[in-house]
């Protein structure tokens, strides 16, 4: 149930290892006192179910794990739509990507939000089942939690 007009959503699969930061950030967000008015909800998928949760929102801040040439474990990118790149869960290969589901949902009528940004953390492993972190990616947590609460704060 919608209470509020901004929600932050979490992205990922807490046995696939790193794929979990989404989930465990909106999680330990929701937690942190004198955060934004917000709905904290995470989700193992994309694509489509991304259409139905956003659905009513204003402002959506999605957080999800991503793989880039060039960055570290535990690098934090904030990025609009209108610089997309394939963040692991909302560009699944049994779905639709993001960008099509948010043109979906206008086509279909739904109230897209107006503002989406998506924080997104370099990860060393998605694929493989874990519920725990890579040792590297643990041991960087507080300091990707300050970062991403930093930027929730100012998006």
């Amino acid at each position: 149930m919608k209470t509020k007009t901004t929600l932050i959503l979490g992205l990922g699969n807490a046995i696939l290892s790193d794929d979990g930061i989404g989930p465990r950030l909106v999680n330990d967000l929701s937690k942190i006192s004198g955060m934004i008015e917000a709905d904290f909800i995470t989700s193992g998928s994309g694509g489509l179910e991304i259409m139905e949760l956003i659905n009513g929102y204003k402002k959506v801040i999605i957080i999800d794990c991503i793989h880039t040439s060039s960055g570290k474990p535990g690098d934090v990118y904030l990025l609009k739509t209108s610089d997309f790149k394939k963040t692991s869960n909302l560009s699944g290969i049994h779905d639709v990507n993001f960008l099509t589901s948010l043109e979906l949902g206008k086509v279909l009528g739904y109230n897209m939000p107006d503002e989406i940004n998506i924080i997104a953390v370099e990860v060393i492993e998605d694929m493989e089942f874990g519920e725990r972190f890579t040792s590297m990616l643990e041991d960087k947590y507080p300091e990707i939690l300050k970062k991403v609460s930093k930027l929730v704060n100012i998006t």
